[in-house]
């Protein structure tokens, strides 16, 4: 494997702690932004553009689909060209992507529209991830890391209750356009705010055969594999819930579309206050022992949910109440896994974040496609789905994370 670097790149200008916390709030944000505040709109737009529940499904499948596979194209040419260039390629595209979606006249377009959405969109969250493990080793990146993610609860809070809203008083058509705002947005930020934050140029990254050798190193890597799976993990929980929860929430437990986002916003201080318990357990306990906690609440969350369900009990609350141990679980879980998934590679943190990545949307993927399949107008697979997922994090913790304290 060749692992030549460009001797002409030069240091990159090193911006402060705040700005890139905010610059990974603002391109880590497009996920929630994307999601959250469409979620919404999302009954109101099957119903207007006459689509099936399974083609509804598949306009977050498709995001899901371009974002996992535009993740493993960015991050070799971000570790090529750097990750200024990729970043304003990808949210140009996301964000005229995002204008289409809020002018699609079918669905299929509509469709169209999210899959370009979401290779944007995958050039965002790859270079985000990326940039960290430029600028800081593994322990004070996962911490940088998580004031970042509590800039994204941020986001994740204002966005379904922004979304419900809109769509209650204008249309999805206007909340839809919102988000192409807030693409708008960050390229703006990134263009005038964030410099070139690669310590050197690999110009070798984007050779077929480099790449393969690069892409099996990391994929065989233990410590890739055990911090992979439990963000990757972790993620498919949340979009479990979040890709069923509209449905769950307004059509079966009649909840209002504006009610519905004060839902997901109480879920998204849950996951601020994770980030928050994130910092600290990370300085006590080091990251393995951070999420070795936290999976005891996100197991607890997934089980409670599951458990009630099976005892018949189907409400709001019966819901909502575990998915926020979850949701605290998941603020814990995302920052140091995402950062400690490409500690082991500084010369190939691009392909590196886009092969963790890529595992995050592949699962979450797979996720949407069941779903398509199993909603059934009651609430067990949200309910069932998220214990599963609680189940499978929580045995990532504990024996495969476990495992890295004797290395």
């Amino acid at each position: 494997m060749s692992t030549s670097a460009s001797s002409s790149a030069t240091a990159p200008a090193r911006p402060g702690k705040a700005r890139v916390a905010l610059a990974l709030s603002l391109l880590l944000g497009l996920q929630p932004v994307t999601t959250d505040l469409y979620l919404p709109a999302l009954p109101q737009l099957t119903q207007a553009l006459g689509a099936s529940m399974t083609m509804a499904q598949q306009t977050l499948a498709a995001l899901l689909l371009a974002f996992g596979l535009a993740q493993l194209a960015w991050g070799p040419v971000a570790d090529r060209v750097g990750r200024r260039p990729v970043l304003l390629w990808g949210l140009s595209m996301y964000a005229l992507a995002s204008l289409a979606c809020a002018l699609a006249p079918s669905v299929e377009l509509l469709v169209l529209a999210r899959f370009v959405q979401g290779l944007g969109m995958g050039a965002a969250v790859v270079c985000a991830r990326a940039l960290v493990r430029d600028l800081y080793d593994p322990l004070e990146g996962a911490r940088v890391m998580a004031w970042g993610m509590t800039g994204l609860g941020v986001l994740a809070i204002s966005s379904p209750l922004i979304g419900g809203a809109v769509t209650a008083l204008a249309g999805w058509r206007v909340a839809l356009a919102v988000v192409a705002l807030v693409g708008a947005a960050v390229l703006a930020f990134i263009f005038w705010r964030m410099p070139e934050t690669a310590p050197l140029l690999r110009p070798d990254a984007t050779r077929p055969g480099v790449l393969l050798a690069n892409l099996r190193r990391i994929a065989g890597h233990r410590v890739f594999i055990a911090w992979a799976l439990l963000t990757s993990s972790s993620y498919a929980g949340l979009f479990t819930m979040l890709a069923s929860s509209s449905f769950v929430f307004i059509d079966v437990l009649g909840v209002s579309p504006t009610a519905y986002g004060l839902l997901l916003g109480s879920y998204s201080i849950a996951y601020i206050a994770g980030t928050f318990v994130c910092r600290r357990w990370v300085l006590r306990f080091g990251p393995i022992g951070a999420v070795q906690r936290a999976a005891m609440l996100t197991l607890a969350g997934g089980a409670s949910m599951a458990g009630l369900t099976l005892l018949g009990v189907q409400s709001v609350w019966a819901i909502a109440l575990p998915q926020l141990l979850f949701a605290v679980g998941h603020g814990v879980h995302q920052p140091v896994s995402q950062t400690a998934a490409v500690g082991p590679f500084p010369d190939q943190a691009g392909t590196a974040s886009a092969l963790a990545g890529f595992m995050v949307a592949a699962l979450a993927y797979a996720s949407g496609l069941w779903l398509g399949v199993a909603l059934d107008g009651t609430v067990r697979p949200l309910t069932y789905g998220v214990g599963f997922w609680s189940l499978v994090i929580s045995t990532a913790a504990w024996t495969l994370v476990r495992r890295l304290q004797r290395t």
